[in-house]
């Protein structure tokens, strides 16, 4: 059997940067091992997998190398990249259905506009391993699906040593723990680790930013926000807060076009 299989650098406009997701249009499901077979050979933070429907509409699911997830922004926005830009479709806008709900993707100029859940965040503890593992630690914690943990300055996002290894010993099933502060040159910026997990620190996160676009419009009172995630690769995302939703603008290329054989 041979899949088609992109890989697709999300929230970015240059090869190297933002973050890479491999996606597979498939004609029909195969078995949930497959999918994370596949996943893990990849060995990417995500491989996207969807199946057209009707019309736009198509049915997708994300797997890392070691689980299925409930969400994944970058990975939803090269889906659509691939769609939208690789595929003999005439679309202009996408709707994924998804474990999450449906997850609409519209063209906008140069930039995939996407529409995904607002995720707020309340007051938490962080759990000691947590707090072990950081070289510094934050002035507040909240937790929505992750933990957010918010600093006094992007430097102290930027020089934030985290160790993976005694991350190890915790699982946050399919969560993951953010770091975030106001910007220099932007509403706000953000890290982002998944303990255990084969990437470690997730370059982009458009997942994330289902809870960081809430808290700081909250915070600085703005629902259309400015956001860089600061990892090595670095990612550029242009955020609004509607209501119960949020809009992730961001960009994509494609790396890598090819096939696979199983």
């Amino acid at each position: 059997m041979r899949i088609k299989l992109f890989q697709i650098d999300a929230f970015t406009d240059k090869i190297f940067g933002g973050n890479p997701a491999a996606v597979c249009p498939l004609n029909n499901w195969l078995s949930d091992t497959v999918l994370l077979n596949i996943a893990k050979e990849n060995n990417l933070a995500e491989t996207a997998y969807f199946i057209h429907k009707s019309d736009n509409v198509f049915h997708l699911r994300w797997f890392t190398p070691e689980i299925e997830i409930d969400l994944c922004g970058h990975a939803t926005l090269a889906s659509a990249y691939v769609i939208l830009n690789c595929l003999d479709y005439n679309f202009e806008t996408v709707v994924f259905e998804t474990m999450s709900g449906e997850l609409i993707v519209s063209k906008n100029g140069e930039f995939l506009e996407m529409n995904v859940p607002s995720r707020p965040s309340i007051k938490a503890e962080l759990p000691q391993i947590i707090i072990d593992s950081l070289s510094k630690q934050p002035s507040k914690v909240y937790k929505a699906r992750d933990y957010v943990l918010v600093y006094d300055s992007e430097y102290d996002i930027q020089n934030l040593k985290v160790s993976a290894s005694i991350l190890e010993q915790i699982n946050l099933g399919p969560g993951g723990i953010i770091v975030t502060a106001k910007g220099d040159n932007s509403d706000f910026v953000s890290r982002f680790f998944t303990p255990g997990a084969s990437v470690f620190e997730d370059p982009v996160t458009g997942s994330a930013h289902c809870t960081l676009v809430p808290f700081w419009a909250s915070r600085l009172n703005k629902n259309e926000l400015h956001a860089f995630q600061i990892s090595e690769r670095k990612g550029e995302l242009i955020c609004k807060l509607l209501d119960d939703r949020v809009l992730i603008k961001g960009k994509a290329v494609k790396y890598l076009e090819g096939s696979i054989e199983i």
